[in-house]
């Protein structure tokens, strides 16, 4: 399928206008650090697209569905069902989109809590979501500006923010999120043990 047919398979699935921007402001900041960084522009682009086909889903629907597709539950997502929406998601695109690609599974899969393990294409994809120009947060601009320019301090940076996120809302760490900490040499900016980030 042409990306223009995506598109409007996307917007039909998601059903909310204001999502369906975001998915497209992403796919464009994916595609545009996928360019600069040596990625493929394409899968980054379709994962942007793709990244969010779940984000609405209920909290219960998030769990209802991962159980009957039989995506994993850990106990942190149990308790905090929302960031099931990535690993969803990147089933959606597979099963319902024909997306087969693993990198482009990966990213969408891994674009909420990030991992100690991440591509070139991951990063891309988890720094789109998180600084699209749709975003309205201080630090937004300048992290933007530094992906183009340094995808690893960019990452490191983009945690630290949400770091403070969650310090500021007294939220719980993912152990994924706290993985990737320790993989990009973050400073945990909170006294938090390791629990829940949506």
């Amino acid at each position: 399928m042409t990306f223009t047919e995506l598109c409007k398979r996307v917007r039909k699935h998601i059903g909310q206008d204001h999502r369906y921007a975001h998915c497209v402001r992403v796919a464009r900041m994916a595609e545009n650090l996928a360019r600069i960084h040596g990625a493929d522009p394409s899968k980054a682009r379709t994962a942007g697209m793709l990244h969010d086909l779940a984000r609405l889903y209920s909290g219960e629907g998030l769990l209802e569905e991962c159980r009957r597709r039989g995506v994993p539950i850990s106990d942190f997502e149990r308790a905090h069902p929302i960031v099931l929406h990535a690993p969803l998601s990147a089933e959606l695109a597979q099963t319902e989109f024909g997306v087969s690609d693993p990198a482009i599974l990966s990213a969408i899969a891994k674009h909420t809590l990030a991992a100690s393990e991440m591509s070139v294409l991951d990063c891309v994809l988890y720094l789109a979501d998180g600084l699209e120009p749709g975003r309205d947060y201080a630090e937004r601009a300048s992290l933007a500006e530094m992906a183009e320019r340094d995808l690893p301090g960019a990452m490191r940076a983009t945690i630290e923010s949400s770091l403070r996120y969650l310090s500021s809302k007294h939220l719980p760490l993912a152990p994924q999120t706290a993985a990737a900490i320790k993989a990009f040499g973050a400073h945990i900016m909170m006294e938090a043990t390791t629990g829940g980030h949506s």
